[in-house]
């Protein structure tokens, strides 16, 4: 285990651990920060959990910051009876929310933020789109273009028949597969922009330890084809909530130049462009982008 240089500052902050049934999910979540400070439901990326949006947790001390697993990943059960697409996940996050009651509190409080990474960010702007109301919207590193047309179509097809290559094999080659630590090495090496040594092996570490938990392949595919098959292009008019864009000059995700096309998508938007990362901003960066969280919450406070 590598130690996260993030360590000193993450203990600082107290953590809380919940389990409950929501929408037939058993769903991990994890609350950290005061109980009575500002809110931020968060939501991270795909193939990840809670622990990868640590680092920028650590930079918000003074806020209280809820991040759930994701159903199917993490300590979080797939859900019951259902695909893993996005109007399940958007379901979910529907239900997750009621759950916590932080809405409730923050009627009676304050207003609460909505904050989803990658993955999270179709999830969290699909949940808006259909309903959902936070005060704010916060979209890290969002996917802002069809992963299956442009420069990286071919590096997304590829990884669609890995996929369904892991999907379609039996259960334990299947499983190697999706878990074979040179294939997860090369993303991880591949996202990683940062030259420092050992940020870099704490990334790969995390990687390593956190990117391969999940017990259902059907699950993994299902939620892969929804990350590709959708963007948040879709649910972007339909959004009248403020809403922050903190988008990494080198992501190899979303180029940027996609993100200042999704910008004026919405009806009342910010974009915060962080230079000299990809996509991984919240383990490279999470200073900066907490840094342009607190000025998009706090305004002139921060």
């Amino acid at each position: 285990m590598i130690a996260s240089p993030y360590a000193v500052d993450l203990e600082r902050i107290p953590v809380r651990e919940h389990r409950a049934l929501v929408t037939g999910s058993e769903t991990a979540w994890w609350e950290y920060g005061p109980e009575d400070a500002p809110v931020i439901v968060a939501v991270h990326g795909f193939r990840g959990d809670h622990h990868g949006l640590e680092p920028i947790v650590a930079k918000l001390p003074g806020y209280r910051v809820i991040i759930p697993d994701l159903p199917g990943f993490g300590a979080s059960s797939t859900f019951a009876g259902r695909p893993h697409d996005i109007d399940a996940y958007a379901d979910w996050l529907v239900a997750f929310v009621a759950e916590t009651g932080v809405a409730d509190a923050a009627a009676n409080a304050g207003a609460w933020t909505l904050l989803g990474h990658s993955f999270g960010s179709i999830v969290t702007s699909a949940a808006v789109a259909s309903g959902l109301a936070p005060d704010r919207l916060i979209l890290v590193n969002p996917i802002g273009a069809p992963a299956l047309e442009g420069p990286r179509a071919i590096m997304t097809r590829l990884a669609v028949a890995y996929y369904r290559a892991a999907a379609a094999l039996p259960e334990r080659a299947g499983f190697a597969l999706l878990r074979n630590r040179a294939i997860v090495r090369v993303m991880s090496v591949t996202m990683a922009k940062t030259r420092d040594p050992g940020l870099r092996r704490f990334i790969h570490d995390q990687h390593d330890r956190y990117f391969s938990a999940f017990d259902d392949r059907d699950a993994v595919l299902q939620a892969f084809e929804a990350s590709v098959g959708h963007d948040v292009r879709e649910y972007a008019p339909a959004i009248a909530t403020p809403t922050l864009l903190v988008v990494a000059e080198e992501d190899d995700v979303t180029p940027i130049e996609a993100q200042y096309r999704l910008h004026p998508l919405f009806a009342d938007a910010t974009l915060a462009v962080i230079p000299d990362v990809g996509h991984l901003v919240h383990y490279e960066t999470p200073g900066e982008a907490a840094g342009h969280i607190r000025v998009f919450v706090e305004g002139e406070r921060a």
